[in-house]
């Protein structure tokens, strides 16, 4: 059994290293042909063996994906070089707009507006741009207004699971973003 969980992890490594992105579990079963209980097993193996001081790689999810990536403690070594593909930068305004967005989602335009005190247009046209947040539906209100939400590459940017593991707001920064948030 050790040895076939060795192979499957082997496998299952290659699928990651090969897709590049976040892959959920279901497409790693299809591409490799194993069970999702034998895919389980091997992301399990592959973390463990990528937590030990002689991998330079761990095991990140990501929206319901999986996907390899440099360990973070090693970034500072590797960003010169590789940092630029992976580098998203956007300004002060842009990521004040994706924190309106991330923690109040569903946003309309207007909503985020309100908040912010002044137009978002270009911030999110940028952001639209960036693929860092998407249309998400429209607000059942007279004129139907569009309703923005983070995506994929949000999460994979800022290295999060889903957007309940972004940072929890103070009473002072719920106040800010006059988030209307049952406080428990």
């Amino acid at each position: 059994m050790t040895e076939n969980l060795e192979k499957a992890a082997a496998l299952v490594e290659a699928v990651l290293y090969l897709e590049g992105e976040p892959v959920d579990e279901g497409t790693i079963c299809r591409i490799s042909g194993l069970d999702r209980e034998t895919v389980n097993a091997a992301l399990e193996k592959l973390s463990e063996r990528c937590k030990g001081a002689d991998s330079g790689l761990e095991i990140n999810r990501i929206g319901g994906g999986v996907f390899i990536a440099p360990k973070q403690e090693y970034w500072e070594n590797l960003k010169e070089r590789y940092g630029k593909k992976n580098e998203v930068k956007i300004s002060r305004a842009a990521m004040e707009t994706l924190s309106i967005i991330a923690y109040s989602q569903p946003a309309t335009r207007a909503e985020i507006e309100a908040i912010r005190g002044v137009s978002a247009d270009n911030m999110i046209r940028l952001l639209l741009e960036k693929e860092l947040i998407r249309e998400v539906g429209k607000k059942d209100i007279p004129g139907r207004p569009v309703q923005y939400g983070t995506t994929k590459e949000f999460l994979k940017i800022f290295r999060i699971n889903s957007i309940a593991d972004l940072p929890k707001l103070s009473e002072g920064e719920l106040d800010r973003f006059e988030l209307e948030v049952e406080r428990g």
